[in-house]
């Protein structure tokens, strides 16, 4: 059950929304369609009212930035992106961010249909009524598993680099990050990727972090300014820094499709060939003397 209403526009304006979303719809299930034409038509569009064509005579540096052939992302820069998957999915990433920086985007009766279009071509699976809010960031997109009625809200990141998967009913609140890689302590180069796995209506609420590698289990909650490393049981509830379980549902037994107690948890894939090794560990805690020395801003 929703506690979110139905609310209506008028008439005229929903009908031009649904033609341009069938048109979008047809372009994108066209497989002579160039998708990094089609990204920067739509973008001139909706950020100049005017066509690509007409941009780029009258500014042409506006209009050589709508095109992703003539961009670059960051995942561009990793050595664990596919080449070749990502240059399917850059100019509709391209097209997601750009659009949610104008009405239409910022729209909900026409940005969320456009997000879920766009979805449905990136991800590696999406699920029935996708909801995903404006300013939503992923590292490649095309390592994205989502379930039906999943909710992202605004400006979270999703660091899908090493898989995310977000279960059926999974609802990731405002300002999130939830990441698939870590860096060596020692050697910022020496990168492991690990899958972390969101489960079946798990919430991971306000400005909470999700660090590589994590468990959430089905139901499961990830309390505000929270930062886990490591699983949540199902039912629980984690808080703090680091987030520890503090309660737990009131939930009747039921079956699990994720439970952080026995399911698989990725062993990590190395990310970089020159450091081909599991990284070892590479810290140790302060010593009695360490832990009880002040700063010299605590001596003043």
């Amino acid at each position: 059950m929703t506690w979110l209403k139905p609310v209506n526009i008028e008439g005229d304006a929903q009908a031009a929304y649904n033609g341009f979303l069938r048109d979008l719809e047809s372009r994108l299930a066209d497989p002579v369609t160039d998708r990094n034409v089609l990204a920067r038509d739509i973008l001139a569009q909706a950020m100049y009212g005017r066509t690509y064509g007409q941009l780029l005579a009258d500014a042409p540096l506006a209009a050589l930035n709508l095109d992703a052939r003539n961009v670059t992302f960051e995942a561009e820069y990793y050595m664990a992106t596919d080449a070749e998957k990502f240059a399917q999915v850059k100019p509709l990433l391209w097209l997601w961010k750009n659009l949610d920086l104008t009405p239409v985007g910022q729209n909900p009766v026409t940005g969320i249909p456009v997000r879920r279009l766009l979805a449905e071509r990136i991800f590696r699976r999406v699920g029935r009524n996708f909801k995903c809010w404006q300013n939503v960031e992923f590292s490649v997109g095309y390592n994205m598993e989502v379930g039906d009625d999943v909710v992202v809200h605004r400006h979270v990141l999703l660091d899908d680099i090493g898989g995310i998967e977000l279960h059926d009913g999974a609802s990731v609140s405002d300002y999130v990050n939830i990441y698939s890689h870590t860096h060596s302590v020692l050697d910022g180069p020496d990168v492991t990727l690990r899958r972390t796995v969101i489960g079946r209506g798990a919430r991971i609420t306000y400005h909470s972090t999700v660090l590589a590698g994590s468990v959430i289990s089905d139901d499961a909650m990830l309390a505000t300014h929270a930062l886990l490393r490591g699983d949540i049981p199902p039912h629980g509830i984690a808080m703090g820094v680091p987030a520890k379980v503090t309660r737990f549902k009131l939930r009747p037994p039921q079956m699990y499709d994720v439970d952080a107690r026995v399911s698989p948890h990725d062993p990590g894939r190395k990310a970089n060939p020159s450091f081909p090794h599991p990284t070892p560990n590479q810290t140790r805690r302060p010593s009695p003397e360490e832990s009880q020395a002040r700063t010299p801003q605590e001596q003043s």
